[in-house]
C-alpha cells in the first residue's frame, strides 16, 4: 500500500513541477500598464518676453488705509452692490474677519465669520452665487505653505446690507455661510489665487509654486455638503502667484506675483483656461509694494487695485494702489 501511494505521488509531482515551470515561461500573464499621459495643456509662452499692456495708466493713485493695524493684507475685492466699497482681509493667524473700506481708505468696520478660524485666508472675490438676486463674498482659505492640508475651503455668503459711508463703524457677524470644501487630485499644494467667472459661476484656483502654476476649477454648482475634487485645466509658467481676478463682465483677467501683473482680454465664447493659455500682456506695476498680495478690478471697470503686506517691511504703510484705465 505504501509503495502504491508513492508511485501515484511521484508522477503527479513531476507533472505538476514541469507544468509550472513551463507555464511561467509560456503563459506569463503579467500586464504592463501603458505609460500615463498627462493631457493637461501647457502654456508655451515666456513671461519674460511679453508685450506691454497700454490700457491702463503706468503711475497708480496710492491711498493709505486709515487703519494701520492691518499689516498683513492678503486680498482685495470690490463690493458688487455698493459703489466705492471694498473688502480686504489678512492671512494666516489673524482674525476671522473681512474688513470694510472704500476708495478713501476709511475704516468702515468688519464682517466676522462666526465659529471659523483664519487658518490661512489668502484671497477674496465677489460675484454671483446661488441666488440670482444677490451678490456674494468668497473668502479663500487656500494657503498651505508646507502642503500638509488634505483640503482647502471657500467660504461663501451674500454681501450684507451696509450703512451709508461716513456713518458709525459696522460690525456684522455672519453665522450662515456656505462651506465649499475642495481637494486637489494629487495631494496638497499651496495657492493664493481665487477667481470666479461671473459668466458661469465656476471657481478657479491658481497654485503658488516656483516657476509654475496649475489652474484648477470647481464647476458650478459647487457642493456645500461633500468634498469636491478640483479639476486641473492648464499648466502656466508663472512664478509664485499671489492673487487674481476676473472683471465683472467676464471680459478681462488679471493675475499677479509680488513683482509682476499679467493681463488678458478674453475673447467672446472663450473659456478661462483657453484664455490663460494664450500669452498675456504685462500690465502696469509701479513696484511700490514690499510684498504685493492682492489684486482686483474696480466694479465699474475703471481700472484695477492692488495691495500688499507690510508686516516685515519697516517704513511702509498699509495702502492700496489704483491703476486707472485710459
Amino acid at each position: 500500500m505504501r509503495k502504491y501511494l508513492l508511485l501515484l505521488f511521484l508522477p503527479g509531482s513531476l507533472l505538476f513541477s514541469g507544468a509550472c515551470s513551463k507555464g511561467e515561461k509560456a503563459n506569463d500573464t503579467t500586464i504592463v500598464p501603458p505609460p500615463v499621459t498627462d493631457t493637461v495643456p501647457r502654456a508655451g509662452y515666456d513671461i519674460s518676453l511679453l508685450a506691454d499692456c497700454t490700457a491702463f495708466e503706468k503711475k497708480p493713485q496710492v491711498t493709505e488705509m486709515k487703519n494701520q493695524l492691518y499689516v498683513e493684507l492678503s486680498g482685495i475685492a470690490p463690493s458688487r452692490v455698493k459703489p466705492g466699497i471694498f473688502y480686504v482681509h489678512e492671512d494666516s493667524g489673524n482674525r476671522n474677519e473681512v474688513y470694510i473700506t472704500n476708495t478713501n481708505g476709511d475704516d468702515l468696520g468688519r464682517i466676522v465669520l462666526a465659529n471659523v478660524s483664519n487658518r490661512d485666508w489668502e484671497d477674496i472675490a465677489t460675484g454671483p452665487g446661488p441666488d440670482p438676486n444677490k451678490r456674494y463674498i468668497y473668502v479663500a482659505e487656500i494657503g498651505d505653505n508646507k502642503a500638509v492640508y488634505s483640503s482647502v475651503i471657500i467660504y461663501r455668503f451674500p454681501e450684507p446690507e451696509l450703512p451709508a459711508q461716513g456713518s458709525v463703524q459696522t460690525v456684522l457677524t455672519v453665522t450662515a455661510f456656505d462651506r465649499i470644501e475642495l481637494n486637489y487630485p494629487k495631494g496638497p499644494v499651496n495657492a493664493e489665487t481665487l477667481m470666479i467667472d461671473p459668466l458661469t459661476k465656476d471657481l478657479y484656483i491658481a497654485t503658488k509654486e516656483k516657476a509654475r502654476s496649475t489652474l484648477f476649477v470647481a464647476r458650478y454648482p459647487q457642493s456645500t455638503t461633500t468634498k469636491t475634487m478640483l479639476a486641473p485645466l492648464a499648466y502656466l509658467p508663472f512664478d509664485l502667484l499671489t492673487s487674481g481676478d476676473i472683471s465683472a463682465d467676464g471680459s478681462e483677467v488679471l493675475v499677479r506675483s509680488t513683482g509682476q501683473i499679467f493681463y488678458w482680454k478674453r475673447e467672446a465664447g472663450e473659456s478661462i483656461a483657453k484664455c490663460m493659455l494664450r500669452a498675456p500682456q504685462n500690465a502696469p506695476y509701479a513696484a511700490n509694494e514690499p510684498q504685493g498680495e492682492g489684486i482686483c478690478f474696480a466694479a465699474d471697470g475703471s481700472g484695477y487695485f492692488t495691495n500688499s503686506e507690510i508686516k516685515n517691511h519697516p517704513g511702509y504703510r498699509s495702502a492700496f494702489s489704483f491703476y486707472k484705465r485710459k
